[in-house]
């Protein structure tokens, strides 16, 4: 305020309200760059909105990939399921699953995408050499711009469809590599991006689980078929079955579940070393039916008693024909092993160009192999054991007839002989004498089935049991009763070099007999003193005359060779009694048959 009081008046301006030139000159251009920033973020936004889409979209394609892997149990399918949604997810045109074998290479190849038609015409899979082998030298994530230009690449197969950008990953199962996703040639060309790669090693990820379960699931499957094969194994086994109807069923039951082209069971070793084919199913390899000299991998099996992979069947073989080993492959071989001993080797093989045998296979075959051959040895067991029983009832059954029933019957013999004299009727005398005579017939059979009984089921050469063998041959299946009764030491009189015509008189009588008398028993008698004598008389209508006789002229013709004589003559009471008598040496020799 000025001295004196005086004020000067200075007008007031709100500066809220002035608006200069130069802001009205600029307020248009501001508007513009707002707007222009507005589009620019509207813009952004949109393109994030997108990407989330993309995303999310990615996202479910992977869960739903995932699912789709997971929805099954069969190994096969799932293998096939891994392929295809992985082709999916990242849009290749070409997509494949190698999976690797226990030395590295690649056993089985399943690949998408290519046209009907082209697989056949590439040749044999791919084994895990080149491109593919890198990451199964190296099992980490590989994305290439161009697969030709890496340096573990070595080329396609004529006709092999063109190839650029690639990803592969490893599908891991726990600790270990199971194979490894290849994928090729990204739709619409350019390459694979770090996104697909990601999604692709998740989806491996999630393919590894479902691997082991289907897996597991598939061993499980396989090892219930093995035990219900051996179940039926079992049951034709406690059944009585054969033993080779049992081999043949064992061959049959390999061949289906190792999904081979053929089978076979080799019984052996023998003393010396040779094998013989017990049984087969499938294709024929034209084995040798009797013993055979084994490969050097086959005396391997059965010296170690543990299985044996091979490449081709003539590593267990020695000289099959070339078409033989050129037609199969893979092969497997099992020890029949009932404990420490080895009484077989079960064998199967493929065809040549047929996928090899996995070792995780082996053990099952080699368990069934060991299973059946310890149902055979005991059944074999079992039947022996049940033979000694049959054996010894026989002879608590032989031992009661000699002891018991031929001495009362011999006793009553006796009495009645003694009876004879005192009776005053000649008819009386008559009839005990015929009684006696029975009585003798009847100890002379009795003893003929002791001797029956004994020896029975017997690998016995003696004279008495081929005679016994000789006549129920001759009447089998006739309906005919008969009886063979021998008298004399017959095995040790009868020189060796007789033994022959006598059979073949018993055989031509009996066979006689049986044809022509029509009757229904017939009795065989050999009697040895200083001629052999034999009989054989039926109860038929008699020898017809009107049969050609060249049967008994060869009966002739032997007795008169060895200087004795044939005589046919019918019974007065009916049928017929042949005798065929010749001499015999006053000493037995070193040639004479048994010890009687």
């Amino acid at each position: 305020m000025p001295r004196g009081g005086r004020r000067d008046t200075v007008p007031l301006v709100d500066h809220a309200t002035v608006i200069s030139e130069q802001d009205v000159r600029a307020g248009p251009v501001s508007g513009v760059l707002a707007g222009l920033r507005l589009d620019e973020l509207l813009g952004e936004v949109q393109e994030r909105l997108g990407q989330i889409v993309v995303a999310r979209d990615r996202m479910q394609g992977l869960l739903d990939a995932v699912l789709a892997v997971a929805a099954g149990l069969e190994l096969e399918t799932t293998l096939r399921r891994i392929v295809q949604s992985a082709v999916d997810l990242v849009d290749a045109r070409y997509g494949a699953l190698g999976v690797l074998a226990p030395d590295g290479s690649i056993a089985r190849f399943i690949d998408v995408g290519l046209a009907p038609g082209v697989r056949d015409t590439l040749g044999p899979s791919p084994t895990g050499k080149g491109l593919l082998g890198q990451l199964i030298l190296d099992p980490e994530p590989l994305r290439l711009a161009d697969l030709s230009a890496h340096p573990a690449s070595v080329g396609f197969p004529a006709d092999h469809p063109p190839m650029h950008s690639f990803l592969g990953v490893p599908v891991r199962v726990r600790d270990s590599i199971y194979g490894n996703l290849y994928l090729t040639e990204k739709i619409g060309g350019g390459e694979f991006t770090a996104d697909d790669e990601v999604v692709l090693q998740a989806l491996a990820a999630a393919a590894g689980i479902a691997v082991q379960n289907a897996d597991l699931f598939e061993q499980g499957r396989v090892r219930q078929l093995w035990l219900e094969a051996l179940g039926e194994v079992r049951a034709e086994v406690l059944a009585g079955t054969s033993d080779t109807e049992v081999l043949r069923l064992v061959a049959t039951r390999t061949l289906e579940l190792t999904g081979s082209a053929a089978a076979l069971v080799l019984l052996g070793p023998d003393e010396d070393g040779c094998f013989r084919l017990a049984s087969t199913a499938g294709a024929a390899l034209g084995l040798p039916t009797g013993a055979f000299r084994p490969g050097a991998d086959l005396e391997e099996v059965a010296e170690s008693r543990n299985p044996a992979l091979a490449g081709s069947p003539a590593a267990f073989f020695d000289g099959l024909g070339a078409g033989v080993v050129g037609r199969f492959g893979p092969s497997v071989a099992a020890p029949l092993r009932p404990g420490e001993r080895v009484i077989g080797v079960l064998i199967s093989m493929r065809e040549a160009d047929a996928e090899p045998y996995l070792p995780s296979a082996v053990p099952l075959l080699t368990s069934f192999a060991e299973q059946a051959a310890l149902a055979l040895d005991l059944a074999e067991k079992s039947r022996a054991q049940r033979q000694l029983d049959v054996f010894a009832d026989r002879d608590r059954i032989a031992r009661d007839l000699h002891d018991h029933v031929i001495q009362r019957l011999y006793a009553t013999g006796l009495k009645l002989q003694s009876t004879v004299r005192r009776a005053a009727q000649t008819e009386v005398q008559e009839r005990i004498q015929q009684a006696v005579d029975e009585l003798d017939e009847t100890v002379r059979e009795i003893r003929t089935s002791i001797f029956d009984l004994h020896t029975a089921d017997q690998d016995d050469a003696s004279l008495r049991r081929r005679l016994l063998d000789t006549v129920e041959d001759a009447v089998a299946d006739s309906g005919m009763a008969s009886s063979v009764r021998t008298s004399g030491p017959v095995d040790t009189l009868v020189p060796t070099d007789l033994v022959p015509h006598v059979l073949a008189a018993v055989r031509e009588g009996t066979s006689n007999a049986v044809r022509h008398s029509g009757g229904r028993t017939v009795t065989v008698t050999v009697e040895a003193a200083d001629h052999l004598v034999l009989q054989i008389v039926d109860d038929g209508t008699g020898f017809p005359d009107d049969v050609a006789r060249s049967g008994l002229r060869n009966l002739a013709e032997r007795a008169e060779e060895l200087a004795g004589s044939l005589e046919v003559r019918r019974r007065p009471g009916g049928g017929t009694r042949l005798t065929w008598r010749v001499p015999l040496p006053d000493v037995a020799g070193p040639s004479a048959v048994g010890n009687g």
